[in-house]
């Protein structure tokens, strides 16, 4: 998969790729936390460009609308590395991150099929939610998406997901997230939340103070994180998965307004993994963060966590 950080990349691309361009079909959208509309989309648009013979393309965005346009800091499910490595799995052609600026946002909805769509990424097919726009001011939704066709490329509104009753959709995600619904959210996504970074030296407590050392890596400013608290997790090294159990927070009890970090234990695995990159997947949500009133208090809360966390992993092994 190559990824395009705008439509300049993608036209020169094609403009010095010897090999004809046949067409493009593309899934629109911001993609967010890839959860099963997402996924529901891109099938779509996988399954019709094998019928028509025409490259994939994913058509996203560089950050989110809502952070360019109050300046507020942004928080995403899937930071732009992660919503890459997840979209990655599908075999897509082309990945194209549309950049938010003053001169992009202001570009009207017929200049966004004309010059963009047609234009830019001779676009032959489109999947689409039905709630998608496009355009200044989001003014270009599903409706003149078809009207503007005429001829010039196919369009397939793809209806939502709805699972236990609610429409699937980011903001759902986000809701069930911030609550540590963290079985709920596995199932929107049909993969666990996760955490990813470079694992950091850490000041080494859990080794010092129960013999369980741990790895600690920091979260990407960006990424929005479930409630501070510690939670049965998955941590993948490599190719491999390991049991685990991790705390998300600043670690009240031994530091003072620290920054934020994922702290990890894992279950039967002793190596040293500092300055590797590792994924933490979130499972299940234990207790909240909390100070405790001495390092004997959080020593035993510690122990209890652990042995909650072979209980648990037992237990699902079992079922």
């Amino acid at each position: 998969m190559k990824v395009f950080h705008g439509t300049e990349e993608f036209k020169a691309f094609l403009e010095n790729n010897s090999a004809p361009e046949k067409g493009t079909a593309v899934a629109i959208g911001k993609f967010d936390g890839i959860h099963l509309g997402h996924a529901k989309l891109i099938d779509t648009m996988m399954e019709e460009a094998r019928k028509r013979d025409l490259n994939t393309l994913l058509f996203t965005f560089d950050k989110p609308f809502n952070s360019f346009f109050t300046g507020e800091k942004p928080e995403v499910l899937t930071t732009n590395k992660e919503r890459e490595e997840a979209v990655r799995e599908w075999g897509i052609d082309y990945l194209l991150e549309y950049p938010l600026r003053d001169d992009t946002v202001s570009v009207t909805p017929e200049e966004f099929v004309n010059d963009i769509l047609i234009g830019d990424i001779n676009t032959k097919f489109i999947a689409a939610g039905p709630d998608m726009s496009y355009g200044k001011g989001g003014k270009g939704n599903i409706t003149s998406l078809k009207e503007e066709a005429r001829g010039r490329y196919e369009v397939l509104e793809v209806e939502k997901v709805r699972l236990n009753g609610e429409t699937v959709s980011s903001s759902l995600v986000r809701e069930k997230l911030k609550k540590g619904e963290m079985e709920t959210v596995s199932e929107l996504l049909s993969r666990a939340y996760s955490v990813s970074g470079r694992v950091s030296h850490g000041r080494k407590l859990g080794a010092k103070i129960l013999n369980m050392p741990t790895v600690n890596i920091i979260p990407e400013e960006d990424k929005l994180l479930p409630p501070f608290g510690v939670y049965f997790s998955e941590t993948v090294v490599g190719t491999e998965r390991y049991k685990s159990i991790t705390n998300i927070g600043r670690k009240p009890t031994v530091q003072d307004q620290g920054h934020i970090n994922a702290e990890t234990f894992l279950y039967d695995f002793n190596e040293d993994l500092y300055g590797e990159n590792i994924r933490v997947d979130l499972l299940h949500f234990l207790r909240a963060e909390k100070k405790f009133d001495s390092m004997e208090s959080l020593k035993k809360a510690m122990h209890d966590d652990m042995l909650s966390g072979e209980d648990y992993f037992k237990a699902i092994k079992e079922v």
